[in-house]
């Protein structure tokens, strides 16, 4: 989860790293439909602002005040054996990373890029997520408006090889057994308009060669095909639906307008699919709480917010839920995951537990576990946005400590397969089906304690390919996306 601008940390670094501030926490009441006129370019930098040492020096400042998990950091490690800033950002950070309290959530970022991402959801690439299963490879989603759905590539196709023409293919199987998924992300090439691969490729239709060049888009936080559903559960009962890909910007209005419709139409139970939302920004998630707290009081708390020690006093924040016109009053809530559910979407589930109790399930399996967030801090000569995990959130139950996934938290888990052979909001796919059995009170197969977030390895289980190494903003965000 990200906080755009901590209201009292303006946050900027000069070359000297004289001035500092912060991202801080936008209103989230403000949807930008497109990206804004770019700014002015900053000032040309010194030969010395940008130089790579300079940069680390910077990010190793900004940890050093902000960081969550100070006394994980080394008293002194010295940057030169470092070729980049991640590597150095890597290093400082083991530590924290070692006891999973910091999994590369820390890293530099374009201030460019991720600015357009999140006011919009401009990215480049072929626009689906991919997941793996022992040596195979699966699109879990498309994305519309993309090269990928455009060719006819949607859920459930299998990817079979991978080349730059027809000539070359090689076997994904193969890719996967000589260099592990990191392959297959290097296969696909680098995320950049233009780039070009042939996909062998076999769906309901049979087997079939397609050439796909990655492009420009906009990823929808909300699916037009599924992302908003009233869903016949049977017994007059309906089920408001809402399938939520991300927390960004161009959400807030989309929510407001889907939340209207269930209001007017009396809808009190829920399933919020979240299966492979990686979160975003907090304000983002903050508005969906509000919409989805018609039956709370606006003493009551949705979200608090701590920073370390020495940021406490300034910065620590109860975030109370504040209910709106269109605000619905749930009875039950299934919030479908699986281990791509991570930050923000888990923050707005954990939220409602001390609330609703056994009214509000995971649905699915477990989720990532990252119940802390980052706040960006620029060197905007180089174009480089530090995020830096700074606080950490929790219920209004004191929750807030589950790294190894929310099943050991929730009141209620079932558990259920994400199953790719059935679209996204289809009321018989698995996981959706088991969400609305626990709306209609069937019960349900608990979702097993020992299924951690992060020590799942067995090759049968499937994953998202993770991010490349040079993953782009959206990439992070949105897991399994090339």
């Amino acid at each position: 989860m990200k906080r755009r601008a901590l209201s009292s940390i303006i946050l900027v670094l000069a070359a000297s790293v004289s001035a500092c501030g912060g991202g801080g926490s936008g209103s989230g009441n403000d949807t930008v439909t497109v990206p804004p006129t770019p700014p002015s370019p900053p000032p040309p930098p010194t030969s010395t602002t940008c130089s790579l040492l300079n940069r680390q020096n910077v990010a190793a400042g900004v940890l050093n005040e902000w960081y969550l998990f100070p006394e994980t950091l080394p008293t002194t490690l010295s940057p030169s054996a470092y070729s980049t800033v991640d590597e150095y950002i890597n290093a400082l950070t083991a530590t924290a990373r070692g006891q999973g309290r910091d999994r590369y959530f820390t890293y530099v970022t374009s201030i460019q890029e991720e600015d357009a991402y999140f006011l919009s959801g401009a990215t480049a690439g072929f626009g689906v997520r991919f997941s793996y299963q022992g040596t195979r490879v699966f699109v879990i989603e498309a994305f519309e408006g993309a090269p990928a759905l455009a060719a006819g590539i949607d859920r459930g196709t299998e990817i079979l090889g991978i080349g730059t023409n027809s000539s070359n293919i090689q076997l994904v199987s193969d890719i996967i057994a000589a260099q592990g998924s990191a392959g297959v992300s290097s296969a696909l090439g680098p995320n950049t308009v233009g780039t070009s691969r042939v996909l062998r490729i076999v769906d309901a239709t049979g087997t079939r060669n397609v050439t796909v060049a990655k492009a420009e888009y906009e990823v929808r936080p909300l699916s037009s095909r599924y992302g908003v559903k009233i869903i016949d559960n049977g017994g007059g009962q309906r089920v408001g639906y809402i399938n939520m890909r991300t927390f960004i910007s161009t959400a807030d209005n989309q929510l407001r307008t889907a939340f209207a419709d269930f209001r007017a139409q009396g809808i009190t139970n829920f399933v919020i699919d979240f299966r492979y939302n990686g979160g975003g920004l907090v304000a983002t998630a903050e508005v969906m709480g509000d919409l989805l707290g018609g039956n709370r009081s606006s003493s009551d708390i949705f979200s608090v917010t701590r920073f370390r020690a020495s940021k406490s006093a300034e910065y620590n924040k109860t975030r109370r839920f504040a209910p709106q016109t269109q605000s619905v009053s749930p009875v039950k809530i299934a919030f479908i995951s699986t281990r791509a559910t991570a930050s923000a979407s888990e923050n707005v589930a954990v939220a409602f537990v001390p609330f609703l109790g056994a009214n509000a399930a995971l649905v699915g399996s477990n989720s990532f576990g990252k119940p802390v967030g980052q706040i960006a801090l620029d060197l905007t000569a180089c174009d480089d946005r530090i995020r830096v995990v700074a606080f950490s959130n929790e219920n209004a139950a004191g929750q807030g400590d589950y790294f190894s996934g929310l099943a050991g938290t929730m009141r209620t888990t079932c558990k259920a397969d994400d199953d790719i052979t059935r679209p996204l909001g289809d009321p018989q796919e698995a996981s959706l089906r088991a969400a609305l059995d626990f709306v209609a009170g069937r019960s349900c197969t608990p979702i097993p304690l020992a299924q951690s977030a992060q020590n799942i390895n067995s090759r049968n289980e499937r994953r998202v390919l993770p991010a490349p190494i040079n993953a782009s903003t959206a990439q992070r965000e949105v897991p399994g996306l090339f």
